[in-house]
């Protein structure tokens, strides 16, 4: 991968998997083809009671079902047996049963009892998952903190497979569920749970809290993070739950009838209700769910009907049609994936929060909000993988390999014979050694290119994708070859980058170098550039070894970009003034970081680039009056007041430095993000940057990142001899 796409790349056993995974799924996303449809909803009451309003939906028009978003497949195309209403046809039937005339009653109504039973305690896994749909917890914020509650003694250890709980826990749930709920909350006989893995790590029960008695969350040390406390509180739920009886439930579903909705025809709406007879272990816990479609809405949320009778005339309060478009499929958040992980047999749960790491560290996924969203890069290796190495990031190959490595450490499998088999291959297969030798044939340029559409080629390079598109040589923009490279905008998905938003950067208006003006004090021409970093003013001195550039700021807009402004960029740095007591020049300057005062070897961040020209001596002077902390930073004014963060317990503010804006809890800094506006962050989003930094460092909460320092040569002391046979065994 090196050779053939960039260096710094990484594959792995699972890892590849996985990503393989997250990018199959952005794949399904761009080839989706959304479809529109109509609706109609409508709010019916009844005489007996008009306050009590409840919804209903359009599902029949002569017998004939409406089209709704399960009608149709990822392409667009609709199920035969469906009728599809339009804008026009959907308003005409609202319209009419606002009419005076129109009947409506209640056709049926048919009520189904069920039961409901209990997720099981948790395993590694679905800890993981759950923590992140309820608390919205990494797999290795969940791992890191599970970690620190087992080592303080609050519950068993946390990476099994099993769903197993011991005697001695299952006698605490239920005791503890007797005790808040009563003797109804627990079954006569202890529920019983095993693993679905054959190959299951099943030497910990699964994980709960300890002791023979449960903790009750409010008992915990005050000193403990809120995220600690959260964690403990939903794993002592879920055990206690696992143990309670089934809950029972009602749904009752009603068909009302209305006529004529127009020309005569007949409506059918639905209405369904779910009541709760018995809570059972709802009373304590009820499971989290994954969306399955992109910003999916629960539309199964229980509500209650009133109490209907067939023949019931109803009365409509309001009606509403309603526009509609398909939706791709959901990407896959940490929790969707670890779960799909597991089902196909990928991995083990103890390694899931270090794959998950590794991909989004890796610069290869990168999180918008929860869903995890796969870079071009991604792609990249994916393709190169599946052409060249198919069988190693095949999802049924690696489960295989999974259950063959824990038959090897079982001692089931000859250890040398299987890695020889593996490397060198069979008279049927090829080993990797034979399939690393024929990935010399493959083509870079066609392993780093992605079709869009005809003259339109998307290519990752060194610096990060762009499109490619052939043009007539010479003309703007293009090379001698007639080829031109468009930049994509940072921040866009893969799924974003349809034919008709490519075609919109290509047609976009060129930034074309062009000559601003002569400078002033040397008569050189100032030329305005537009580089691989974005545009800037270089001063074009025949003499210079290296010619004066500066970048605009980022307030400045090349569209209005001035001669006066380019003038006073290549200006810089400005001196503002002479500090009287050490008689060295103060001047305000622009660099890789940002804005910046420099006096001799001291420098201080300013907090916008307006700065550099605004600045008056006694403001500079005052900037040095305050500490500084190392390097250039100053001791900044806190911009924004976040909290306590959960996970450390430590106060978090947002301020501005050398690297731009960023949160920080005293103990690490995170930049924060450039789409990202300071004024609409929000103590979540603030939290949330500094835990993916502690992950990155690999710090726990609280802990402070360690000071870069110049390295200093030591004395390296002898080596000790140890003779053979003699070393310590650890």
């Amino acid at each position: 991968m090196w050779r053939k796409i960039n260096r710094g790349l990484s594959a792995g056993r699972v890892q590849s998997p996985a990503m393989r995974l997250v990018v199959e799924r952005e794949r399904e996303r761009m080839a989706f083809v959304s479809a529109s449809y109509h609706d109609v909803k409508a709010l019916f009451t009844t005489d007996k009671n008009k306050e009590q309003d409840f919804e209903a939906k359009l599902t029949l028009i002569d017998g004939k079902k409406i089209a709704s978003g399960d009608s149709f497949n990822d392409k667009g195309e609709m199920k035969d047996g469906v009728l599809l209403l339009d804008q026009a046809a959907s308003e005409a039937l609202a319209e009419a049963m606002r009419s005076k005339d129109v009947k409506v009653k209640v056709e049926s109504v048919e009520s189904k009892p069920s039961t409901r039973k209990p997720a099981a305690p948790f395993t590694t896994s679905t800890l993981q998952q759950e923590a992140s749909r309820k608390l919205r917890m990494s797999a290795k914020q969940t791992m890191d903190t599970a970690q620190s509650l087992y080592q303080e003694g609050h519950i068993t250890y946390m990476r099994t497979d099993s769903p197993v709980l011991s005697t001695q826990a299952i006698q605490a749930a239920r005791s503890l569920a007797i005790e808040m709920f009563g003797k109804d909350s627990v079954p006569d006989s202890p529920r019983i749970y095993t693993g679905k893995n054959k190959n299951a790590q099943e030497a910990h029960e699964a994980i709960r809290p300890a002791g023979e008695t449960f903790l009750h969350p409010s008992e915990l040390p005050m000193t403990m993070s809120t995220r600690s406390k959260d964690l403990y509180e939903l794993i002592w739920k879920r055990t206690m739950a696992s143990q309670m009886s089934d809950a029972k439930v009602s749904t009752t579903t009603a068909k009302i009838s209305v006529s004529p909705v127009a020309n005569g025809k007949s409506a059918e709406f639905s209405a369904s209700g779910t009541v709760v007879i018995f809570k059972g272990f709802m009373a304590a816990y009820e499971e989290g769910r994954d969306a399955s479609r992109e910003d999916e809405q629960d539309e199964e949320q229980e509500s209650k009907l009133p109490s209907l009778e067939v023949g019931q005339v109803l009365s409509v309060v309001e009606v509403t049609a309603k526009d509609h478009q398909t939706l791709p499929p959901a990407r896959y958040t940490e929790a969707s994936l670890v779960k799909a992980l597991e089902e196909d047999g990928i991995g083990r749960p103890s390694t899931y929060a270090a794959i998950l790491s590794t991909i989004i560290n890796k610069g290869y996924v990168v999180k918008r909000g929860q869903a995890l969203v796969p870079e071009w890069i991604a792609f990249t290796v994916t393709r190169f993988l599946e052409e060249n190495f198919v069988k190693l990031v095949d999802y049924a190959f690696t489960a295989q390999m999974e259950e063959n490595l824990d038959q090897i450490a079982a001692g089931e499998i000859n250890r040398s014979e299987w890695l020889k088999k593996f490397y060198f291959g069979t008279d049927s297969e090829d080993g990797l050694h034979d399939t690393v030798q024929n990935v010399g044939d493959s083509d870079p340029k066609a392993v780093n290119s992605i079709y869009l559409a005809d003259n339109i080629t998307l290519r990752t390079g060194k610096y990060g994708p762009y499109i490619e598109t052939m043009v007539e040589p010479g003309s703007e923009g293009a090379d001698e070859n007639g080829r031109r490279i468009v930049n994509i905008p940072e921040g866009l998905a893969p799924d974003e980058l349809t034919v008709a938003k490519a075609q919109e950067l290509i047609d976009a208006p060129i930034i074309t170098d062009r000559v601003m003006g002569q400078d002033p004090l040397t008569g050189y021409d100032i030329l305005f550039k537009d580089g691989r970093y974005g545009p800037y003013v270089l001063l074009e001195d025949p003499n210079a070894e290296k010619p004066k550039t500066a970048s605009l700021f980022k307030s400045m807009s090349p569209e209005t970009f001035t001669f006066e402004e380019a003038v006073s960029l290549l200006s810089l740095p400005r001196t503002i003034g002479i500090d009287p007591e050490t008689e060295n020049p103060i001047t305000a300057q622009n660099g890789k970081f940002g804005p910046y005062l420099k006096k001799g070897t001291d420098s201080r961040s300013l907090t916008s680039e307006d700065q550099i020209f605004s600045l008056t001596l006694d403001e500079a002077l005052e900037i040095y009056k305050q500490p500084k902390y190392g390097g250039r930073r100053t001791a900044a004014t806190p911009l924004k007041e976040f909290g306590e963060d959960p996970a450390s317990g430590l106060n978090v503010v947002a301020k501005t430095g050398q690297f731009g804006d960023y949160v920080t809890d005293g103990a690490i800094n995170a930049t924060i993000p450039k789409d990202e506006k300071l004024d609409e962050l929000t103590s979540d989003q603030a939290f949330e940057l500094l835990a993916i930094r502690r992950e990155k460092l690999g710090l726990e909460p609280g802990q402070a990142a360690p000071k870069a320092g110049r390295a200093s040569k030591k004395a390296v002391a002898p080596k000790k001899t140890v003779k053979a046979g003699t070393r310590k065994k650890k």
